[in-house]
C-alpha cells in the first residue's frame, strides 16, 4: 500500500473525542474533528487568463473563516494530506493540528504522533 493510503486509512479509523499522545507519551489532548485528505484541495490552478491575484484573495478569504485556521500554505498542506484539530492545554489558542503523516498509530488507547506537542501548528 502506498504510503497516501496509509495515511488516509489512519485518519479514517480516528473519531472525535479520542485521546492524543505525543512522541514523548505526552498527552495532547482530545481530538475535535477529523479532515480526510484532499490530493485535489486548494490547488489555485485557474484556468487562463484569470486573475491570479483574486484566485489567491479568495483562497485566503476562504481559509480565514473556515477550517483550518492556519497559515494559507499550510493550510493547503492540511487541506491535501488530512488532518486532526486537537483540543489541549498545552496551547495558547486551545488547539492544534496534526497532519495526517504525523499520526504513528491508532489504537484503542487512541491516536500515537511521531512528533513532541511543540512541533504542532497551533490554530491562530
Amino acid at each position: 500500500m502506498s504510503q497516501r493510503g496509509t495515511q488516509q486509512e489512519s485518519v479514517s479509523r480516528v473519531t472525535t473525542g479520542m485521546r492524543v499522545i505525543d512522541s514523548t507519551g505526552v498527552e495532547v489532548g482530545t481530538v475535535d474533528l477529523v479532515q480526510r485528505g484532499d490530493p485535489a484541495a486548494v490547488t489555485v490552478q485557474a484556468p487562463a487568463p484569470v486573475d491570479p491575484g483574486s484566485s489567491l484573495d479568495e483562497l485566503i478569504e476562504s481559509a480565514a473563516v473556515e477550517e483550518p485556521d492556519v497559515p494559507a500554505d499550510l493550510a493547503a498542506r492540511l487541506l491535501r494530506s488530512g488532518y486532526l484539530k486537537v483540543s489541549t492545554e498545552l496551547a495558547r489558542s486551545g488547539a492544534v493540528y496534526v497532519l495526517a503523516d504525523r499520526i504513528a498509530a491508532v489504537t484503542d488507547d487512541g491516536v500515537r504522533l511521531d512528533v513532541p506537542a511543540a512541533e504542532l501548528p497551533e490554530e491562530e
